[in-house]
């Protein structure tokens, strides 16, 4: 699995484009896993965060298949540089992360929904968010820890693909989880978590907590 960073600069005019509509960021992402533009590039999931100055978006982009970020290097003004470099990336083996019953703290972004008469509807409540996310992990093979977990952000996106408008309920999560089925939550990072995923919904991101995985 690789992962990658990029840290756009609000400066410029195609990266504020891209923050405005989702559907562009990944179209502009999607140029580091395709030869031509016509080409449909191969699944991969992405999420923006602001860095501490919360000045600069910084985007995590995940993927089974090796990006080519030379394209985005090339765009103008578009990527800032850090220690000589416009991209941080690196490769990890998701079946080697992950242990039962060891904790981890996690983040995700997610597009919270329910069915309601054939229509998927936003979450637009704390406690329905925190509820579904509860229930995504009975599904995926992790425990969230109810008391640590909570929404950091949550953000009504509207965009446009192509002729179709695009409203998008974008929620943040934070807090502890525990490894309950280390193969299902294996999928559950590879694949994403939730509908959304191409406009930056459904990355989950896990680090070890300490002291209680040894």
């Amino acid at each position: 699995m690789h992962l990658a960073r990029l840290r756009l600069d609000l400066r410029n005019k195609d990266v504020r484009r891209d923050l405005a509509n989702p559907y562009d960021m990944h179209r502009t992402l999607s140029r580091a896993f395709v030869q031509n533009e016509s080409d449909s590039p191969p699944r991969f999931l992405w999420r923006i965060w602001l860095a501490g100055d919360r000045k600069t978006p910084i985007i995590l982009v995940q993927s089974a298949h090796r990006a080519d970020w030379a394209k985005l290097e090339a765009m103008p003004g578009y990527l800032l540089e850090l220690h000589g470099q416009k991209v941080e990336s690196k490769t990890f083996r998701l079946e080697q992360l992950l242990r039962l019953d060891a904790l981890y703290r996690f983040c995700l972004c997610a597009n919270p929904t329910v069915k309601k008469n054939g229509k998927r509807r936003g979450l637009a409540g704390t406690q329905g968010q925190l509820e579904w996310l509860r229930r995504q992990g009975e599904r995926h093979g992790f425990e969230v820890k109810e008391e640590t977990a909570f929404v950091s952000a949550s953000e009504i996106l509207e965009g446009h693909k192509c002729d179709q408008r695009i409203h998008l309920q974008r929620v943040y999560y934070e807090g502890l989880l525990r490894i309950v089925d280390p193969e299902t939550a294996t999928q559950a990072l590879l694949k994403g978590i939730g509908p959304g995923k191409a406009f930056g919904c459904g990355l989950l991101s896990l680090a070890p907590w300490p002291g209680r995985n040894s």
